[in-house]
């Protein structure tokens, strides 16, 4: 397989699943980046936006969740692409002091990075976004009006923009998750931020991320877990979907461009969330899958349980992984 003469893969992290490595802020960025000086990598937001920070490197093809069930699918190929031109929808629900804080971060990314930041839209009524933690631990929730955004995004798709950042107002998440600060349980407010930019995804075929805005921008002055700490020394989220967003690949149907699933190598999933589209087209198409013992989920969907006859491997750690992909 391989595209370009390198070994490709696919590294995820599910969104909103209670991940203990990579279901916080960035905190599987280290693993995804030493896997990446082996092979390029397909890895979904979730994996390396921490805050301010981001985990990506040149070499990675930054993909919402929609859009990569659609290339395991075999419906879409994904064409790698530079210096998107990016257009950022603004709930109308955000204050304006919260508003001026993001534009100044968009405008500061754009200065220090080059990035294209082509346009912006404010939409035209508020997104009223809710969240919330199901009994089971997944995060998930409701989008009042996501009408609203999709009009927004379509003046921007209009205007020239290739990659679609969404930035809506959401309550403090501290009240509905304590745990999160501590290093367990599910992000908040994952599970919604993934059913918007699924949306956006589904509908306009571009590639699409989300960061929340929140009212209270004052930095946090407790200690909190290293795993999620990235999200608490900052007052937006928003540098890190920039930053993966302006390298995002362009998704297409022409079978003839970019990347499909037949020159995929490989795919890393958490030990206990395999009731994927990815892992089920994977299995199908004979591309080898692991699954990291010490990354898991509020899920409960092993190999044992689903899969006993497949080709999927269990690997105690992401580091063991890497020592596999190296002798292979």
């Amino acid at each position: 397989m391989t595209y370009n003469n390198k070994k490709l893969g696919a590294f995820i992290v599910p969104t909103g699943v209670g991940a203990s490595i990579g279901g916080y802020a960035g905190d599987a960025s280290v693993y995804a980046r030493q896997i990446a000086n082996y092979a390029d990598l397909i890895v979904n937001p979730n994996v390396v936006n921490a805050g301010c920070f981001s985990g990506i490197t040149p070499n990675m093809y930054y993909t919402e969740g929609y859009s990569l069930d659609s290339f395991f699918k075999g419906k879409i190929n994904l064409k790698p692409s530079s210096n998107n031109k990016i257009g950022i929808i603004y709930d109308k629900a955000i204050p304006n002091d919260v508003l001026n804080v993001h534009i100044n971060t968009q405008n500061a990314v754009q200065t220090v990075y080059g990035i294209n930041i082509y346009s912006y839209e404010i939409t035209d009524s508020e997104v009223g976004v809710e969240f919330f933690i199901t009994e089971s631990g997944i995060s998930t929730g409701n989008i009042k009006n996501i009408k609203t955004i999709s009009r927004a995004c379509k003046k921007l798709l209009d205007k020239g923009c290739e990659a679609i950042a969404i930035v809506c107002l959401f309550s403090d998440p501290e009240d509905d998750n304590a745990e999160y600060s501590n290093g367990s349980g599910a992000d908040p407010v994952g599970g919604v931020e993934a059913i918007l930019s699924h949306y956006i995804s589904k509908n306009f075929n571009v590639a699409c991320a989300h960061s929340p805005a929140f009212e209270d921008y004052n930095i946090y002055p407790n200690i909190v877990s290293p795993k999620a700490s990235a999200e608490y020394i900052t007052p937006t989220f928003l540098p890190c979907i920039l930053l993966g967003l302006s390298q995002a690949p362009k998704i297409t149907q022409n079978n003839n461009e970019g990347i499909n699933i037949s020159n995929l190598d490989f795919l890393i999933m958490p030990y206990n969330s395999l009731g994927s589209v990815p892992v089920f087209k994977a299995i199908e198409n004979n591309i080898t899958v692991y699954a990291i013992k010490e990354n898991k989920t509020e899920l409960s969907v092993t190999k044992n349980n689903l899969f006993p006859n497949s080709n999927i491997i269990e690997v105690p750690s992401y580091q063991q992984c890497l020592e596999l992909l190296l002798k292979s």
